[in-house]
């Protein structure tokens, strides 16, 4: 049996594993698969308009009558008309990230909305701690795309984090198995986000050379770049090769923006081009070695688990 927690109860969940919210990857079919599997399936809006995040949460609600969420980056220039979509299509959880919390955080509270806010280190928590969220997602360096620019990896934040706020913590940055979960734990928090491995899952839309490369990649082919603009975690190809010359010849952050160009993520992750696509996925890609259903992840997580505890505690 798995026992349940803060995070459990807060979300009215089975199981707490979040699923990120990530854009080309975290449509509807990977949502409301993580739902149903038990644990909390996001939306990712990150690469969606207002009338697609809205096609995709009636979508979920017909594959699901389970706990979904939807991931708002809120520096998003129409964050306001995303956020129109969830409080009238009456979505119930929000997980905000890549901006003020306080700015929206007591209009969701407002409308009965639970809400999760990423951060990247402890002043942030203690700031979407203090802006009334509910619950805080440490993510650590390890993890994929758009990352802090504190580079503090997952072992250290964690715990750090813990010591100063009250609220249920969740982590993230390189979970993805059931070691991972009770990891996480250990040092204090009490579920875990996963995107990395739910990005390459049989339910996510991303493009299936993307999914072929992330378990083709070794350990350290990842890189944390782009730091003058917005960190971002990404495989290393021929892209990527572009802006490493550039910013080792001290580019400006006009000729990087210039390199990026507009929907460079889509480019890979969507369309599948995975020589100049902008491909961003976590450390822990590493160790991914195959393309699994949701379904078969989690149940492979929480076994896992149950398996490496009770061992423990038979020493």
């Amino acid at each position: 049996m798995f026992e349940k927690n803060r995070v459990c109860e807060l979300f009215g969940i089975k199981y707490p594993i979040i699923q990120g919210g990530m854009v080309w990857c975290s449509g509807w079919e990977l949502a409301s698969a993580v739902s149903n599997a038990g644990g909390i399936g996001l939306i990712g809006s990150g690469s969606m308009s207002a009338d697609i995040l809205k096609d995709h949460i009636q979508k979920t609600k017909k594959n699901t009558n389970l706990p979904f969420g939807v991931n708002l980056p809120l520096l998003r220039k129409d964050i306001a008309d995303l956020i129109k979509v969830v409080l009238e299509e009456k979505v119930d959880i929000v997980f905000t990230s890549a901006g003020n919390p306080k700015t929206w955080t007591s209009t969701f509270k407002g409308e009965g909305v639970k809400v999760a806010h990423v951060v990247s280190s402890t002043i942030f928590a203690l700031k979407a701690e203090e802006a009334g969220v509910d619950a805080i997602v440490a993510e650590g360096f390890e993890a994929g795309g758009h990352n802090g620019r504190e580079e503090t990896t997952s072992f250290v934040l964690i715990p750090s984090v813990k010591e100063k706020i009250s609220l249920p913590l969740i982590a993230a940055g390189g979970m993805y198995k059931g070691i991972s979960l009770l990891a996480a734990m250990v040092l204090g928090a009490e579920g875990i986000q996963i995107g990395s491995r739910f990005a390459i899952s049989k339910e996510s839309s991303a493009h299936e050379n993307f999914k072929k490369k992330v378990i083709e990649i070794n350990e350290g082919e990842t890189r944390l770049s782009l730091k003058k603009l917005t960190p971002v975690r990404l495989i290393m190809n021929d892209f990527y090769n572009r802006v490493k010359e550039a910013e080792d010849a001290g580019a400006s952050t006009e000729v990087l923006s210039e390199i990026l160009g507009r929907g460079r993520s889509k480019i890979g992750i969507c369309e599948g081009n995975i020589r100049e696509g902008e491909l961003e996925i976590g450390q822990v890609s590493g160790n991914l070695t195959k393309i699994q259903t949701v379904q078969e992840i989690i149940n492979e997580i929480i076994n896992e688990y149950i398996e490496v505890k009770n061992n423990l505690i038979n020493l």
